[in-house]
């Protein structure tokens, strides 16, 4: 009875694995210093700029359409998978924390996919807020409402959870034989299936599937869409039309090439290109894909968007007024 007692405590060790240890880049340990710079950057452009673009929504009363309110959920996700995963992978670059327990593991995986695919929903009910502004004009106040952008804000995140749920589940189903090492800068979700000693063709299947079912279905709706749209510029009767329609699209578009670029790409390549896509590559994609777009999407919409870029003008004059307050004309302050 004595001697299987070391192997029930084996068990229990395999079946509850001790912290991961994250990696950061394998190969470009070296240059960890000077990654960590854009990254770092680009988190923090992300924080200012989607702050400033909530607070816009939120508070002036001109931005109150459920276009703009809809960018403002895009806004809120941006920050949620920005913020789940960039935090730590700049305490992995920087050298100050490379572990990570099994459970923090999977709630980061858990918060950062469920933001993705959330954004990707978002992002496809903005695709369909501009092709009923087009093709559909007069139908379009009655068809998008404050009461559709809070139901789109709902099934956004109920997807996520649907979708994210299952995976958690198999992850934690999974033995582990005390492999702790993740190539990696965050946790994501085959890259700890790989650490199991288990069958995870569940967690691969299901991987593929979520990937064709969520941000693939979602651009190809967006894709349809844009052609319908296209379809109906076309009809316009001048050019300038054309033009002027078309340009309401433009930051829509430009934000969709930046968020599933990358990310299309780095899911792929985790699946299918091991052998042939380089590691560095493929994890310095993963860290692109959730910080760029957080950092350029209110970028594109303040330069992009007419009404949004004239309130940011107008808070630039208002500062700017205000610092020639405080100055004074003759270059020193009027209160001292």
């Amino acid at each position: 009875m004595d001697s299987a007692l070391p192997a029930l405590n084996q068990t229990v060790l395999i079946s509850v694995p001790g912290p991961f240890v994250l990696l950061g880049v394998p190969g470009l340990e070296a240059l960890h210093t000077w990654i960590s710079v854009p990254v770092c950057l680009l988190y923090t452009a992300a924080l200012a700029g989607n702050a400033l673009l909530l607070w816009l929504v939120a508070t002036d009363k001109a931005l109150q359409a459920p276009m703009y309110q809809l960018l403002g959920l895009l806004a809120i996700t941006d920050l949620i998978l920005a913020t789940s995963t960039v935090p730590k992978a700049l305490a992995v670059l920087w050298g100050l924390s490379s572990e990570i327990s099994f459970g923090a593991c999977l709630a980061q995986l858990f918060v950062a996919h469920v933001a993705f695919i959330a954004e990707s929903t978002v992002l496809l009910a903005m695709a369909v807020d501009r092709y009923v502004a087009i093709c559909q004009p007069l139908r379009y106040g009655a068809l998008l409402t404050q009461r559709v952008v809070g139901i789109v804000a709902v099934a956004a995140v109920t997807r996520g959870i649907c979708v994210m749920a299952p995976p958690v589940v198999l992850l934690q189903r999974l033995r582990y034989c005390g492999r702790r090492v993740l190539p990696h800068t965050y946790c994501e979700h085959m890259g700890v299936a790989r650490l199991a000693c288990g069958d995870t063709r569940p967690n691969i299947w299901y991987g593929l599937a979520t990937t064709l079912l969520s941000p693939a279905l979602d651009l190809g709706l967006i894709g349809a869409s844009y052609i319908l749209i296209l379809r109906a510029v076309c009809r316009l009767p001048s050019h300038g039309a054309r033009r002027k329609t078309l340009g309401t699209c433009g930051a829509h578009a430009s934000v969709i090439v930046l968020f599933y670029t990358p990310a299309l790409f780095s899911f792929l390549a985790h699946r299918f290109g091991q052998h042939t896509v380089p590691r560095h590559i493929h994890i310095l994609l993963a860290n692109l894909y959730v910080v760029v777009p957080p950092a350029l999407n209110p970028v594109v919409y303040g330069v992009r968007t007419q009404q949004i870029a004239q309130r940011l003008r107008h808070l630039l004059q208002l500062f700017r007024a205000g610092a020639v307050r405080e100055v004074g004309p003759e270059g020193f302050s009027p209160q001292r």
